[in-house]
């Protein structure tokens, strides 16, 4: 498209080069003058000026009324299942002249009212959605008036919102269903939090397997976690303490699984002879735990890439109508699973 290789303003990006900082703390000079020191705020008021941006203006593209900056709200940057999300964003973005701002929503009460001021303030061209909810409340109304919006990872029929993400029930289907085909047949769930529709989606496929195979599905064999390696080992010395504890232990990602195989090592289990674990994700650090994780990779740079390419047709002022996108998943089978024993 033409319109794509316009030349832009200058963005708050040049402002922070120039100036030797970050974009967030270009930001926080012109938003809150009042929380950077006087002499940061005189280097991004030299390089304001330096690089002709136009803060009242917003950046915004003259010819086509763009700040050319895309808004990014993460559950928990912290979380490394999100860096190649990120990248495959940020990458996409940058080809296409745009830059990305990050936004945690684990610290969302903080946040909220800068968020609200960067769409109030027509800072943001749009927003991708890492996770199932807004990072701030607003009525379906008030949703009409938000910049155009896609979500990548969860999925939210509630929202409308065109998405991009993976069968998160056929996948744990399919990675418990590996492992009843291994011989196991005492099956725990290491789960992530109940409001997230993922989480659900894999609560669900791992109950299907289960009884789709004739096992009973035991609820004392399911201990919640949240996301983090701590959970993670936390809930497996709860499943490990079971009267008949399980062969196999599958967990809604890969940190807790990781967190879970820690456990079972300091409890002197040994993986896989004694117990077998699944995971879910495919994080870097699978890969090179010992063993290495067997877990269900999801194309992380793609679901980024593809959310992104999916936002800029909307800002294009292409139609792009509403519900899922979605990219496959792949078991990958490691050293972390085997045979029961006898």
């Amino acid at each position: 498209m033409d319109e794509k290789k316009e030349l832009t303003a200058a963005t708050m990006k040049d402002v922070a080069e120039m100036a030797g900082v970050s974009t967030a703390t270009v930001s926080r000079a012109l938003m809150n003058p009042e929380k950077v020191s006087a002499p940061t705020r005189q280097k991004v008021e030299q390089a304001v000026m330096a690089v002709g941006y136009s803060p009242h203006a917003l950046s915004r593209n003259l010819k086509r009324n763009e700040s050319r900056t895309i808004l990014v709200i993460v559950p928990d940057i912290c979380d490394p299942y999100f860096a190649d999300v990120i990248q495959g964003i940020e990458r996409t973005a940058a080809e296409n002249g745009y830059l990305v701002l990050i936004g945690d929503c684990a610290q969302q009460n903080q946040q909220e009212k800068t968020f609200i001021n960067l769409i109030i303030t027509k800072q943001i061209d749009g927003m991708l959605l890492l996770g199932s909810d807004l990072p701030f409340d607003a009525s379906k109304e008030e949703q009409r008036n938000l910049p155009p919006m896609v979500m990548a990872n969860e999925f939210a029929p509630e929202l409308e919102l065109p998405t991009v993400h993976i069968d998160n029930l056929t996948a744990a289907y399919e990675a418990v269903h590996y492992l009843i085909g291994l011989g196991h047949q005492r099956i725990g769930c290491i789960a992530g939090p109940d409001h997230m529709p993922l989480c659900q989606y894999r609560s669900q496929g791992y109950i299907q397997a289960l009884r789709r195979n004739g096992l009973t599905v035991e609820s004392s064999y399911t201990s919640k976690g949240d996301f983090s390696y701590e959970s993670g080992a936390l809930a497996l010395s709860e499943l490990m303490s079971q009267p008949v504890p399980p062969t196999a232990i599958f967990c809604h990602n890969d940190v807790m699984a990781i967190g879970a195989m820690y456990q079972a090592k300091k409890m002197g289990l040994r993986i896989p002879q004694d117990l077998s674990v699944v995971g879910f994700d495919d994080i870097k650090l699978s890969q090179y735990f010992d063993p290495p994780l067997t877990t269900v990779a999801q194309p992380r740079f793609q679901l980024g890439r593809q959310a992104m390419l999916l936002l800029l047709e909307q800002l294009y002022g292409n139609s792009v109508q509403s519900g899922s996108r979605l990219l496959e998943s792949e078991l990958v089978v490691r050293g972390s699973t085997a045979a029961p024993k006898c």
